[in-house]
């Protein structure tokens, strides 16, 4: 699990308590979504029981986006996609890094031992992408995942089907070829002959 408040570099405030709880089902499927608008652009400051009143609306009520939207607020005062990547790279990617560094690099290579890590940044991607109300996927986000790739995964070897040895595939294709003639001379034999029941 990587999503521990220590690990969430200047973005304290995102986890609002000293523990965030994260998705490490290893099983996971992301399922089709919609991203409804929550209209409230309103936001307590717990500080100071302040209201502060945001110019846009922020994503689907799931329990982060007004977090989310806040610090997009406070750092850009809107919605970008500046504050996107710094969401991604401060919340998602900080941890995959942290949660990836745990593992012996022998280890990354194996989908097993990092399927839940995976599943859970591909997650918390979508979870921001939701609450700023910007498509996903999207540029940044692939981008994103193809740097995660070379970094982590460049040295898996991928286990594609390779072809036989030249042994067994002429073994493969020379059978039939020799048992047609034979096949045909039976048939021949057997109907010259005027045997036809058996």
């Amino acid at each position: 699990m990587f999503c521990d408040s220590a690990h969430l570099g200047f973005f304290p405030l995102i986890a609002g308590c000293t523990t965030v709880v994260c998705l490490v089902d290893e099983n996971f499927e992301a399922q089709p979504t919609t991203t409804i608008e929550y209209q409230s652009t309103e936001m307590i400051d717990d500080a100071t029981n302040q209201s502060t009143i945001m110019p846009f609306g922020c994503g689907n009520n799931a329990p982060m986006c007004e977090t989310y939207c806040r610090v997009c607020y406070d750092l850009h005062k809107e919605r970008t996609m500046e504050c996107f990547a710094n969401l991604l790279e401060h919340v998602c990617l900080s941890g995959f890094r942290h949660a990836m560094a745990s593992l012996n690099n022998t280890n990354w290579c194996i989908w097993g031992n990092v399927s839940g890590y995976y599943s859970s940044f591909s997650y918390c991607t979508e979870e921001i992408s939701e609450c700023l109300l910007i498509p996903w996927p999207n540029p940044l986000v692939e981008q994103t995942f193809v740097n995660i790739h070379s970094d982590f995964f460049k040295n898996c070897s991928s286990e594609e089907p390779s072809d036989p040895p030249p042994v067994i595939v002429f073994a493969l294709v020379i059978t039939p070829i020799c048992l047609i003639p034979v096949m045909v001379s039976l048939v021949v034999l057997k109907t010259k002959n005027g045997d036809g029941s058996s």
